[in-house]
């Protein structure tokens, strides 16, 4: 077998390119329990793969104080092993903290920290949850507040990835499932970013965190994580945007690529509810797009956040012709409400656009 077959790539395909359009996935609510895992990108990640910075020293303290909590997560469930007889009392839940936040900026490499706890846990996988904020609200909306509670409240651990702060209903209806969850002797830990325009003023995430998730702040031991976005040490600038001609090429030359106008891809993102957003990308190879524009509105630029979210937890190349990723969202976007969505966004879309460059042709 020739290199270029063996990875997918080959001077001409058999059938056209996949298109994200003519996908309208019906993602039934077990799945999305069942998929509470670590994405893909994280699969194999483990304290032991973490590289920290030498000159952040809190990375190093963070895989310490992360190892020793997931060690201590082992044995029986918190509220009592296994379900409780009618006639049992109900085990109070552990004094102290039950919960870690991870505070920190982009890229400092706090997802994989997380999965890394996820992994290291000693409980089966059915009895550990990871997902982000936007996952769990789905859930929430898919089963309802009770039924969410009754399924994950016999896990030992729930992980949740990026906490959204900038969304009020939100934040409270997730705040009242963690007081339940923490109730049932639940062991949580967190992540979310610090906004750009606070970056250099401490503890500012954290602050910001204690203080929405008001009463449930007392669980968490907040865990500072210092440091650069490891996305940009030592790595070449983002590629420029190709030509309309060279995407469509690598479209038709790539196995399981997708190809679509990006405006039209915007426009399907409104009639596809986010919580299908990754099945929308199931065993795609790469993701082409021409003509990338600036999105035109805020709601139609949230759903471009959770479907770039959900590319990069899967690993699937974007390759891209038009403005390039960094002029997607709007000035106004960019100094408002949902800045670290966006300034996410274009960092991970840059990472697979990345990704991306050896799809084209030298």
């Amino acid at each position: 077998m020739s290199s270029s077959a063996a990875s997918g790539h080959h001077p001409i395909a058999e059938v056209a390119p996949l298109s994200l359009c003519a996908r309208e996935p019906h993602v039934p609510a077990d799945r999305l329990v069942a998929e509470m895992v670590p994405p893909p990108r994280f699969e194999a990640a483990r304290f032991d793969t973490y590289i920290p910075d030498p000159n952040q020293p809190s990375q190093t303290e963070a895989v310490c104080v992360l190892s020793g909590f997931a060690a201590g997560l082992g044995g029986a469930h918190a509220s009592g092993a296994g379900k409780r007889r009618w006639f049992q009392k109900k085990a109070a839940a552990p004094a102290g903290p039950r919960g870690i936040y991870l505070d920190g900026g982009y890229g400092v490499g706090k997802t994989h920290l997380l999965a890394s706890l996820w992994h290291a846990t000693p409980a089966a996988p059915e009895q550990k949850a990871f997902g982000t904020f936007v996952e769990l609200t789905n859930l929430v909306g898919a089963l309802g507040f009770q039924q969410t509670v009754r399924t994950l409240g016999g896990h030992r651990l729930l992980c949740i990835d990026e906490f959204e702060l900038d969304d009020p209903g939100d934040t409270v209806l997730v705040s009242s499932l963690l007081s339940k969850l923490v109730g049932e002797g639940v062991a949580l830990a967190a992540t979310s970013n610090t906004l750009p325009g606070k970056l250099g003023e401490g503890r500012f995430a954290a602050t910001d965190f204690m203080r929405e998730i008001q009463g449930l702040s007392s669980h968490f031991k907040a865990l500072r994580i210092d440091g650069e976005d490891y996305r940009h040490r030592g790595l070449p600038e983002a590629p420029a945007p190709y030509s309309e001609e060279q995407v469509t090429k690598a479209a038709y030359a790539t196995d399981r690529a997708s190809l679509d106008d990006f405006p039209h891809l915007l426009e399907h993102l409104s009639k596809v509810h986010p919580s299908r957003y990754g099945a929308l990308t199931d065993d795609l190879g790469a993701v082409c797009l021409t003509d990338v524009t600036p999105v035109p509105d805020q709601s139609t630029a949230l759903r471009l956040v959770v479907l770039a979210d959900r590319l990069y937890d899967r690993e699937v190349p974007v390759l891209a012709s038009g403005v390039p990723f960094d002029r997607l969202f709007s000035e106004d976007m960019l100094n408002g409400g949902y800045r670290k969505k966006y300034f996410r966004a274009i960092s991970r879309l840059t990472a697979l656009a990345r990704d991306a460059k050896g799809l084209v042709d030298a």
